[in-house]
This record gives C-alpha cells, structure tokens and sequence, in this order.
C-alpha cells in the first residue's frame, strides 16, 4: 500500500512515497484501510526536529484517522471488518502513522466513527476533541453555569473547546483574532467573542465578569496566552493549558487566587501504553454528542491528497487555514455513511 516518509527530522526533508508492505494485526490491534487523516501542530513539530514524541526516522507520520477495519486480531472485542471508526492512534514514537492507505493500531484508541459523519469529517475529530475533552471534563470538571473562557475559539482544539464547553451547561466566551474568527466562534456558540488584540485581559475581564474573571480558562494557544489565562482566571478558579515548552509562566497571580493549573498532553497514553482505553471511551462518548448535533467539526476549504502531505503542513504552517487540515486519501473520504465492505 501506498503511504508517505519522512527520512529525517530537520524541517527540509520532503515526504518521500513508497511501496509500504501489508503488516497483520496482532492480538489487540486492528488494520485500518485509510480514507482520511489530518494535520496537527505536532506533525509540524515532529518533522522540525523540535519534540521527543517523533518516531525514528524514516518513519509514516499523522496521528488522526478514519476509514473501514478490514483486519482484527484474535483478542479484539467490538470491533469487525467492515466497520467505520476513527481515532488518534498512531504518527508518534513507537506507533505506525496514518499519512498511509492502510494502518495497523491498538483497537483500544479507536471507536465507530459517527453515522452522521463521513471519514473526511472524522478524521478532523480525534486528537483535538480528546484534548478538549481531557481539559474540560477529565481536569477543569466544567459546571452548568460556570463561566468558561477558550483562547483561540476558532482554533483547532479551541473550536471544540467551545462546543463541549456550551454543551455542558457553560457559558461560553473565547478569544479571537479577526472578525471572520469571531463570527465562527459565535457560530458555535460562544456568547461572546473577544478580540485580544484590541482589548486588554483587564478590560475584558471587566466588562464580561464584572471583574471577578472567569470560573475556567482554555488555553489552547500557550506563550502569553497563558499568562493571561493565569490573570483572567477567579479566585479558587481553573486553568488548563495544552502548550507547553516554553517560558516558564510567572505563577505569582494564581497563588494569589488559589487557582489550579493544569496541562493536558493527550498524547501520553500513546506514548506510555497507558490508559488507552480512556481515549477509545471518550471518541465513543463524542460520537454520541455529534450523532446528538452538539459538535461539528470544522474544516478548512482547501483539500490535500495523499501525495500532497507536505502541501498540506505548509498551509497549516501558513497560519491562513481556518479550521482543521485534512488529507484525503482512499476513494470514500466523502462517503455517508459508509459504503459496504470492499
């Protein structure tokens, strides 16, 4: 089957295709014939060399999927050929990627994709969903009625953030950079969308929360945005980050509130064989919502083919993409729901 390589991790190499061979799943695992994948900020960062989550060169990068099973191995439960799913389930140290026609991976990160979705869709969900839904349930334990407030509402995890948020009885505000985000975030459902760059943290926390800040901040962005998360947040109030890596934040204005922070690396499990089944329950979980019309996934209007990987990582590192990246590769990406088995 066809997929792409990279040979190394400078930045510079291009993905390479060739002739991958067939690999049999093994007693927990699945092989997936590919019809969708996507772009993630950490693809980008795995093929710069910059985190130690990569996988040794040459290596199939691309951690999302969707497509049809058409392979199980003797111990799956739930699971048969034929069937949809989706998942975050490879592209990272130790784990085959999904930029590839066909892709072997642990059964327990996957789950039936969303009827009402196709494989294009799908494939859009996985790593940004499980990280919302790690910071906001698993950590922040959101409550009706509490105010919320996502940094980069209209972003890749950020567009969830606000979605699972408001579907959990919050009310909603995020931050944005342009009228053509605001007018997504509220899309969504945020209530408010806040321009950062023409107000100040403490103007907005005035006017929005009579300056008492916000029960929960998102911060899917991380560099100043994180310090003004630690600023904006209440007293005895949360902060959950998914950035790290950088400049240590100065913590001085959350211990004067008593506020937590946490940080949410979703990709953990993978890379520590822990806790896999909780990424395959939260997909499942998510899919329930979707089918429910609670989220969407929002994609960018430009498509990417198999062959145009690299295309697609420029784009994303453009900044010009609104909405999630995605790559096209078997010939039902746009199929609902999914034809029968090949």
């Amino acid at each position: 089957m066809k997929a792409m390589k990279l040979a190394a991790y400078d930045g510079k190499a291009p993905f390479e295709a060739f002739d991958k061979p067939d690999a049999d799943p093994g007693p927990n695992e699945v092989a997936i014939m590919v019809e969708a994948s996507s772009v993630n900020p950490v693809d980008l960062k795995i093929r710069q060399g910059a985190t130690p989550v990569g996988p040794d060169a040459p290596h199939v990068l691309g951690c999302d999927v969707a497509g049809e099973i058409v392979a199980v191995g003797e111990a799956v439960k739930g699971f048969r050929p034929g069937d949809a799913v989706y998942g975050c389930a490879g592209g990272v140290k130790g784990r085959d990627g999904a930029y590839s026609e066909r892709m072997v991976c642990d059964a327990r990160l996957i789950a039936h994709k969303p009827e009402s979705l196709s494989c294009r869709e799908a494939a859009a969900l996985p790593l940004v969903a499980i990280t919302a839904w790690e910071a906001l349930v698993d950590r922040a334990k959101v409550q009706p009625g509490e105010r919320v407030l996502v940094h980069g509402g209209a972003g890749g995890v950020g567009h969830i953030g606000v979605q699972l948020a408001r579907a959990m009885g919050a009310i909603v505000h995020t931050t944005i950079s342009s009228k053509e985000k605001a007018a997504i975030a509220y899309d969504l459902g945020a209530e408010r969308a806040i321009d950062y760059k023409e107000k100040s943290v403490d103007d907005y926390i005035a006017e929005e929360t009579g300056g008492e800040g916000y029960d929960v901040v998102f911060d899917t962005i991380g560099g100043p945005h994180l310090e003004k998360s630690l600023q904006g947040v209440k007293v005895n109030g949360r902060v959950v980050t998914t950035v790290g890596g950088g400049a240590s934040p100065e913590l001085a204005p959350m211990h004067m509130k008593n506020a937590r922070l946490d940080v949410v690396l979703m990709l953990i499990p993978m890379l520590q064989d822990q806790g896999l089944d909780h990424h395959g329950d939260i997909l499942m979980r998510l899919a329930r919502m979707i089918e429910s019309g609670f989220i969407r996934p929002l994609i960018d209007d430009r498509r990417f083919a198999l062959e145009e990987i690299g295309a697609a990582h420029d784009h994303l590192k453009s900044g010009d993409a609104i909405g999630k990246i995605v790559i096209d590769i078997g010939q039902n990406a746009d199929a609902r729901p999914f034809p029968p088995l090949r």
